[in-house]
């Protein structure tokens, strides 16, 4: 036994050794986000940003403005009447249908999914607005909404089978594309085409226009409103939340160059001689454009859109219905597809057997993918459909008015979209050698 006896309620273990003083009442540094810094430094913080994300292969939309940009100088210069309020006009209400089935085509490739049977669909919906209003005399606003609603149960039908039996919705859609397309050419029987009914709704879709320049102003007006507004409570949130969010001098820049935009194509529609005001077929493409992106950001739906075309396997493990999503995704292309027809049906004086056919398919999956929208799943923004279907409708009107054959229009459409997919593949290359994908 040892001779030191060891005293009850003591140890001879030695304490451990205590910090300085200083360092005891030195309080933690609590972390700061980059992002805050980057701010304030001003222009040179979000210069360096910038071009920190381009390295990274966070481009954006960053391609298209530049292409659109690059598209204007070249065609006004080719011509000066490109930027003239019809040819600006020709644009809007020409866009208008493709646009609004490419936004739908856009909720599909966010799910990593393609559909090839957007314009059968659109054909299908003209054709039903068309047998039940002219032919059986149904009232329009009821043959309209009956109209959408078969897009809406055809779309159904493909998401279905994609989801609960696990065809292949390449597989699914193509073979929707061949039946619609049969099932709208017996619907128009033998004639082949019905004529849409002078001052009738669907008429009106794409020949109405605002005459009066207040309705134009106005519209500009709102809209850069509602940004500054979204751009100010989307601040306040973050804040509040103890996130980072943008600065006031930022939101009032921001929004002084939507207003500039807005106000500028106001001008070009309303004031020029010639001008016939503000196309109808404009306001309720960006009223499905503002609608769709509000789905698509602000609910819980839109975000499990993005997950599940992120990753399937752990959306479901996550808790999200993943059949749900799809047949949901693929009922609202069917929906956008039967309403896009419509306008289809407005520009071509009525109801025909090539309504949704020809390049119609092309055009709106190229409005989506050039637009931004990847082919990958799990990133774009609805307002590639917008963008899209501006910088492929300004190449026609562009072509069209130094005369260029249509056999052109197509290879350059075709080379504009394989150098968008180009570029979305070697930017999501570019973001995984940079760790951020």
């Amino acid at each position: 036994m040892s001779d030191l006896a060891k005293t009850p309620g003591t140890s001879t273990e030695k304490p451990a050794p205590q910090p300085p003083a200083a360092e005891q009442s030195a309080a933690p540094v609590p972390a700061v986000d980059p992002r805050l810094l980057i701010r304030e430094e001003g222009f040179k913080g979000y210069w360096s940003e910038f071009t920190r994300k381009v390295r990274g292969g966070e481009l954006g939309s960053l391609p298209v403005f530049v292409g659109l940009i690059v598209i204007a100088v070249v065609f006004q210069f080719q011509n000066s009447n490109f930027l003239s309020a019809s040819s600006v006009a020709n644009i809007a209400v020409y866009s208008s249908g493709i646009g609004i089935m490419a936004v739908g085509i856009v909720f599909v490739l966010l799910l990593g999914e393609i559909d090839l049977s957007v314009g059968s669909v659109a054909g299908v919906g003209a054709a039903v607005w068309a047998v039940l209003n002219v032919n059986n005399g149904w009232n329009e606003w009821l043959a309209i909404i009956v109209a959408v609603l078969s897009g809406m149960a055809l779309g159904a039908l493909h998401g279905f089978f994609f989801a609960k039996i696990g065809v292949p919705a390449f597989v699914v859609t193509l073979a929707g594309f061949l039946g619609w397309s049969g099932l709208q050419d017996w619907m128009m029987g033998g004639e082949g085409s019905i004529n849409t009914p002078s001052g009738s709704v669907v008429e009106n879709l794409t020949n109405y226009f605002f005459e009066d320049k207040a309705a134009g102003y106005g519209l500009a007006l709102v809209a850069v409103l509602a940004y500054g507004a979204s751009l100010l409570v989307d601040s306040r949130r973050r804040k509040t939340a103890g996130l980072p969010a943008r600065p006031t001098g930022e939101v009032v820049l921001r929004t002084a160059v939507v207003a500039i935009l807005c106000f500028a194509v106001a001008y070009v529609l309303n004031e020029p001689v010639g001008a016939r005001g503000l196309p109808l077929a404009l306001v309720l493409f960006l009223a499905v454009l503002i609608v769709a992106d509000f789905v698509a950001r602000r609910t819980s739906f839109g975000r499990q859109v993005f997950a599940v075309g992120g990753n399937p396997e752990a959306a479901r493990r996550a808790g999200i219905n993943v059949d749900r999503v799809r047949i949901t995704v693929f009922a609202l292309s069917g929906t956008l597809g039967a309403f896009g027809g419509l306008f289809i049906a407005s520009l071509s004086g009525g109801a025909t057997k090539s309504v949704g056919g020809g390049n119609t398919l092309m055009l709106v999956i190229a409005a989506a993918v050039i637009g931004g929208t990847s082919l990958f799943g799990g990133r774009g923004k609805v307002w590639s459909a917008l963008l899209g279907m501006i910088v492929i409708q300004s190449i026609q009107q562009g072509l069209n008015m130094i005369g260029m054959a249509n056999a052109i229009q197509y290879m350059i459409t075709g080379a504009v979209l394989l150098a968008a997919v180009v570029i979305d593949s070697v930017s999501r290359r570019t973001q995984k050698t940079a760790g951020r994908a």
